[in-house]
């Protein structure tokens, strides 16, 4: 069975959902098509973060982002249940795209599909991973509809997308213009790594993204930092168990603990992307994006005290928790310091002034302006560069030196038991 991302189409909506059935292609309607280059308008970058730096080996995310216009002619006249556009390629695969003007499965509704190409000429175990957008397009930009969602496409997932897109009875309250309906998508192809954060969203359509989803994004973090340092807190809080950790610290030698204070770089960052990245959370792209610019910002920050300018020009970023030394996240501190900062700094600010209501019109300039991009891609790249540091902390405490430590206790009271039963022998 194929699915759908949603019934209620919304910016942003997402649920689970069932099959459209199969589909075939048809040359019904006109269609333009525009590749990625065709969207870059060539100006570089604004941004003063590390969001379009090399993400190693492979294409780029801008070279696995398309878009495409679907204009359907004559939409009243239209008397078949299911109408498909001409197949388009997005990342090396073709797609095209199916509308069901009265419906699929459902009454009242315009239903929109993403669909993989000839699936049925395909290869046995082949599967596509990509973000995409569907939108219905309104004379008046602000009020076109946008849904978006984050899907593994596989033989029994050929198609996907929303059955309840948007309610007929509004597709003539300015959709419709010379009796002509226009549909856009946009495909960013995903390529993912399981042991790396990875940047995977192309430059334009992750800043559309962040329009939208910002303050989900920073709820995320949120919820991760105040759950590390609220375990930390209450750790610290508890007085007989700090005083005695602080004492198995002090008192081992200066070698153990530099061994202890360390960790490869690709055990910590394996546990990062298995975390954050669920291939059914419309946001976890950018979560990806946002923690491979944290990650490049503490990698920068490590090589040279120069790469601080370039993670905030206005105020200075908190001291660091870690660095990098070649495949190793170290703590630059004593850990004690570090678990108290943890436990006790605040927060990165949050962006009150950045772009929040869902229902803006997501292409225009308006609003849009270079200051407000750079002050999104800082907000989420600090949190990112936060969410890595606090993360190899808490691993490198809880999993080496926090394991020491319960060790040493249970010695300490192995010990403590065998002179107390000594002590009653001789007694």
């Amino acid at each position: 069975m194929a699915g759908v991302a949603g019934e209620d189409c919304g910016v942003g909506g997402y649920s689970e959902g069932i099959s459209t059935g199969q589909h075939c292609l048809s040359g019904e309607a006109s269609a333009e098509w525009k590749s990625s280059e065709q969207v870059e308008n060539g100006t570089p970058s604004t941004s003063l973060l590390y969001w379009d730096s090399d993400n190693g080996d492979g294409p780029k995310p801008s070279e696995l982002y398309g878009e495409y216009t679907w204009k359907i002619e004559k939409f009243s006249q239209i008397n078949k249940r299911e109408l498909c556009s001409n197949a388009f390629e997005v990342g090396g695969y073709k797609w095209y795209i199916i509308i069901y003007p009265q419906g699929c499965d459902v009454c009242n509704h315009l239903s929109l599909f993403l669909c993989v190409a000839n699936h049925d000429k395909l290869l046995p175990g082949w599967s596509r991973f990509a973000q995409f957008t569907i939108a219905v397009v309104n004379k008046d930009p602000k009020k076109s509809k946008y849904s978006d969602t984050l899907h593994r496409f596989w033989e029994k997932e050929h198609d996907w997308g929303w059955k309840k897109f948007m309610e007929l009875s509004k597709v003539y309250d300015g959709f419709i213009e010379s009796d002509t309906l226009i549909i856009k998508a946009q495909v960013q192809v995903i390529r993912e790594k399981a042991d790396y954060p990875f940047c995977c969203l192309d430059r334009q359509y992750r800043r559309e993204l962040v329009r939208v989803y910002l303050t989900n994004v920073e709820q995320i973090y949120c919820r991760f930092l105040d759950d590390r340092r609220s375990n930390l807190g209450k750790f610290i809080q508890d007085k007989a168990k700090w005083s005695s950790f602080c004492a198995f610290w002090l008192g081992i030698d200066q070698n153990s603990r530099h061994q202890m204070s360390r960790e490869k770089k690709d055990v910590i960052l394996k546990v990062v992307v298995k975390h954050f990245f669920i291939e059914k959370e419309v946001t976890s792209t950018l979560v990806m994006d946002s923690l491979y610019s944290g990650l490049k910002a503490i990698e920068g920050q490590s090589k040279s005290k120069q790469a601080r300018s370039k993670l905030s020009d206005a105020e200075e970023m908190p001291a660091p928790i870690v660095c990098m030394e070649k495949d190793m996240f170290v703590l630059v501190d004593d850990v004690l310091l570090l678990l108290e900062r943890a436990a006790l700094e605040p927060l990165p600010p949050k962006d009150e002034k950045g772009p929040q209501n869902q229902t803006k019109e997501r292409n225009s300039g308006e609003d849009f302006n270079k200051d407000s991009i750079e002050r999104d891609e800082r907000c989420l790249t600090e949190l990112g560069h936060r969410t890595v540091e606090i993360f190899a902390l808490a691993h490198i405490f809880s999993n080496k030196i926090q394991v020491a430590y319960q060790e040493a206790v249970a010695l300490q009271r192995q010990e403590e038991a065998a002179l107390l039963a000594e002590s009653e022998q001789k007694t």
